[in-house]
């Protein structure tokens, strides 16, 4: 198992992101797929159809969100935990993945960089 910490700034504010990435609406427009989503904790959640799944663990609005991501039958839960901070280009996003197996490390991290945060920072730019 591998963790993965990495810091992206996003020309938006704050609560901006939080609801890009807690809305369904929102994330289709920067996503282009419809997205199964909710704010509440203990519901479950889809993105990529169906690439990436999990559960909505806790959420503060416009600042936290930590999701439990599924990779099948593994013993330790993989934690995602996106913090967003006020920056004075927009939003430093403060992403932190535990527990990702080795086999998914690299497209996990590809994944983090390129078709979520990226494609994000591409949304709002």
């Amino acid at each position: 198992m591998k963790d993965y910490k990495k810091y992206y700034t996003v020309p938006a504010a704050p609560e901006e992101i939080y609801l890009a990435l807690t809305t369904p609406a929102t994330i289709f427009l920067w996503t282009g797929e419809e997205a199964e989503m909710s704010t509440e904790p203990g519901s479950e959640f889809s993105l990529w159809e169906g690439s990436i799944s999990g559960k909505n663990l806790e959420f503060e609005y416009g600042k936290k969100i930590v999701q439990e991501w599924y990779f099948g039958d593994q013993e330790e839960k993989s934690i995602v935990t996106i913090k967003l901070h006020p920056d004075k280009d927009g939003t430093s996003v403060e992403l932190r993945h535990s527990n990702i197996p080795d086999e998914d490390f690299e497209d996990i991290k590809d994944g983090w960089d390129g078709a979520y945060f990226g494609a994000l920072i591409d949304f709002y730019s």
